[in-house]
């Protein structure tokens, strides 16, 4: 969901990036005054970092524990499509609230040209490849290894970023990229096994293909939204998921047409499936919200902590094994993520 927070920093004066180029925060220390805007404040951060926290760490666990003995009883492709069908209702949601306090203007009125929305289909192919691949890396993975593997996606936004749209990156960034895939390594080295690391070749480079998946998709999309920084976000958004929901519907076809019509379209769904879709779907609110009301630093903790939050859930529901190697590993990826947080970027 790179787009949210680019917007969000554009509306702030912010002309670069989240992922590239991030600002350092205060924290979640609560404020020396006692005035009650700061405590609001600090209340309001305190709840979208445990928002983000709690979504995140449990994003992947949902997924796997949403499998049947091994393997998905609904279709992923179905399960995808409401995704994209509950992000687009809830930007529907904000703009109705926009325009009843605000009005219909320019900036926030859903029509458009053919100019302005024929660039979204890329980016919502691009998030539609990502989005299936991260149901079928769980053959290969477990939820924690997922959790330490998908921070890959800051690799390749950065090196996109120098690459696509020339914004260099500062010594520290750089040293953090070398931080992150030596903390990825190590989390996945495996001393009870033949095989050197806990995820096969396959795993490897299905997530290297999510990174840069995410990564194409997020820096082409923050092309489109600076091409007019003042249109709304939600609009934005709303034509993007609708996109999405196209695409979805075309994968059903190919997919899962047989089984969709033979069993239905809900079919094998749980109360697990349908947290997990929701959760998918707040998700990226979450990270909107935590760039609107708090800072950068609270997404980097909350990325931290859910790596661990994730490895110790899944002791208990998958009896997942907490290595000393995936312990240090984890360290490494979240002291790699703080660094590339507060790097200054080359001007």
């Amino acid at each position: 969901m790179e787009y949210r927070r680019i917007k969000d920093q554009d509306k702030d004066g912010d002309a670069v990036g989240n992922d590239i180029e991030s600002l350092p925060g205060k924290g979640l220390s609560v404020p020396a005054s006692g005035s009650p805007s700061d405590r609001s404040k600090w209340k309001r951060k305190s709840i979208v970092t445990l928002a983000l926290t709690v979504l995140t760490s449990s994003q992947a666990i949902l997924i796997v524990w949403s499998k049947r003995a091994g393997k998905y009883e609904y279709s992923v492709t179905t399960a995808n499509f409401l995704v994209e069908a509950l992000k687009c209702a809830l930007s529907l949601a904000a703009l109705a609230r926009i325009w009843r306090h605000e009005g219909v203007t320019e900036d926030n009125r859903l029509s458009t040209t053919f100019d302005e929305v024929s660039v979204y289909p890329i980016p919502a192919a691009l998030y539609l490849v990502k989005n299936l691949l991260q149901y079928y890396i769980f053959a290969y993975v477990d939820a924690p290894g997922y959790q330490i593997l998908k921070n890959l996606n800051i690799i390749s936004t950065g090196v996109l970023y120098r690459i696509i749209l020339k914004k260099k990156l500062s010594e520290t960034q750089w040293a953090a990229f070398i931080l992150l895939c030596a903390g990825c390594t190590t989390a996945q080295l495996n001393s009870s096994s033949d095989h050197v690391l806990q995820t096969p070749f396959q795993g490897w480079v299905m997530a290297i293909v999510m990174a840069l998946l995410s990564g194409i998709a997020g820096v082409y999309t923050e092309a489109i939204i600076k091409r007019r920084p003042s249109r709304n976000i939600n609009v934005q958004n709303f034509w993007l998921y609708v996109f999405g929901m196209g695409f979805n519907a075309i994968a059903i076809v190919i997919q899962d047409f047989d089984a969709v019509m033979n069993k239905g379209f809900f079919h094998g769904y749980s109360l697990i499936t349908v947290l997990m879709i929701l959760n998918h779907a707040l998700s990226g609110l979450a990270v909107s919200m935590v760039m609107k009301y708090a800072d950068n630093i609270v997404k980097v903790y909350s990325t931290s902590v859910a790596l661990l939050l994730t490895a110790v859930v899944s002791v208990f529901l998958f009896g997942f094994h907490l290595s000393l190697a995936f312990f240090l590993g984890s360290t490494v990826v979240s002291v790699s993520i703080y660094l590339h947080s507060i790097g200054k970027p080359q001007r």
